[in-house]
């Protein structure tokens, strides 16, 4: 079954209203908050905010597992219905290309990294795709994988977006494939943004880019039926305050315990009274119990650069309140964003010098960087000039869109909602 008419949905990392105010295409919207890559896909893809559908950040503390672990992809993590339930149930098709957590998904088509680590070092380049036959198509159509090294890492860059944007086009192409609501990511700005801050040549580069891409992506919606909406998720702002670092206020008022493993300093949830699992300018600390929630909150109101330290109560109000939120959650003030080291350099453990997005237990953008000795990443803080979390005047999100609104979209909920009445509307045959 297919629908007469197609729905292409970008979600494009870093595109912020700041960046394409001169352009009359483009629209402001209010982020999600936090606005962060995992939680705004997850609140569009469920019209939902992360009190209810749970992805609280890119981060999660498994409490039964009293493991920190970032970006995993099963769907089962995001709860709550999807916003194209009712679509597929009258026949519709959906897909999701390189947006988190959709492995296991209740759609028609999944493209996303997978690649496989080798116990003997390196790794083999890989998506997983479904149908399985897919990743086969689209390296044939494209002709060539997809390189994770270009997705994240120092060597980050538009080339992941090239590939991605190739994939996308391509699957429009196929008659037997091309979904009738196609959701898809693309990554690039987010990476320059970051290293270099939301002004200057490297984000005007990187922008140019991004529009060329969507003056491709609007050929092909001519071409092959579809109508768009391109979304950003968060803006990025200016680092000015720099790195703060809430387990090393928590280390040295005695809340946050370590294990000393030949000279290196490694985590001790199992007996810490408090840590925090830090991403970009949000940081969600958890406490062994009461006493420690109090001196967790009087230690970190204290450190500079904590713009407020919420309690459940003000989680509520943020609409943040989930078991996978913190005891505490911290917000940055504007300019500064939390760094997750409770270590200095010479204790630092052997997984800091390395790309691990999925072990490290917080976020580290110096993963942009390459470090020293070569080969490694950089420890240096003071690289990055952007961060992202934040919301409010002055980090409006940017959107476009093919489609006529009744009512303007002022938020990006606004926007997911826009998307379900669509298919909620559309004619399926």
């Amino acid at each position: 079954m297919s629908t007469t008419k197609k729905l292409l949905v970008i979600d494009i990392a870093a595109f912020g209203w700041n960046l394409v105010s001169h352009l009359p295409e483009f629209r402001p919207a209010r982020a999600v908050w936090p606005a962060l890559t995992c939680t705004a896909q997850a609140s569009f893809r469920t019209a939902s905010t992360p009190g209810a559908h749970g992805i609280v950040a890119n981060g999660l503390f498994f409490k039964d597992l009293t493991k920190v672990l970032f970006w995993e992809q099963s769907a089962t993590l995001c709860a709550g219905p999807r916003i194209w339930d009712d679509f597929r149930a009258r026949g519709g098709t959906v897909g999701l290309m390189f947006w988190q957590q959709s492995m296991g998904e209740n759609v028609d088509l999944v493209a996303t990294p997978a690649p496989i680590h080798k116990h003997s070092g390196g790794m083999i380049q890989s998506c997983y795709t479904q149908p399985a036959a897919l990743e086969q198509r689209l390296n044939e159509a494209i002709g060539r994988p997809f390189n994770l090294m270009n997705y994240w890492g120092p060597l980050a860059n538009h080339k992941s977006s090239d590939w991605i944007v190739d994939a996308v086009v391509a699957t429009m192409g196929l008659p037997d494939l091309a979904p009738d609501v196609l959701f898809a990511y693309i990554p690039h700005l987010d990476y320059d943004l970051q290293r270099h801050g939301p002004a200057g040549q490297p984000a005007k580069k990187a922008l140019d880019v991004l529009l060329g891409y969507l003056t491709r992506l609007k050929a092909a919606c001519a071409e092959h039926g579809y109508d768009w909406i391109f979304v950003g998720d968060y803006a990025i702002e200016p680092v000015q305050r720099g790195a703060v670092f809430p387990n090393r206020a928590l280390r040295e008022a005695g809340l946050f315990k370590v294990r000393d493993i030949r000279q290196m300093a490694y985590t001790d949830f199992f007996t810490s009274p408090a840590f925090a699992v830090v991403d970009h300018q949000i940081a969600h600390v958890f406490c062994h119990d009461p006493q420690a929630i109090a001196a967790a909150r009087t230690c970190l109101a204290a450190v500079p650069g904590v713009a407020a330290v919420l309690d459940r109560e003000a989680q509520e109000a943020r609409g943040i309140a989930h078991p996978r939120s913190g005891d505490l959650v911290l917000v940055a003030e504007d300019g500064a964003w939390f760094a997750y080291p409770w270590f200095e350099k010479k204790e630092a453990p052997d997984y800091a010098s390395h790309v691990d997005i999925h072990n490290k237990p917080g976020y580290d953008p110096c993963e942009l960087f390459f470090g020293w000795p070569p080969g490694s990443v950089s420890f240096d803080t003071t690289k990055i000039h952007g961060a992202h979390g934040n919301v409010g005047k002055g980090f409006e999100i940017a959107w476009s869109s093919s489609l006529t609104f009744d009512t303007p979209p002022e938020t990006f909920l606004d926007l997911a909602r826009a998307t379900q009445r669509w298919m909620k509307n559309a004619e399926v045959k």
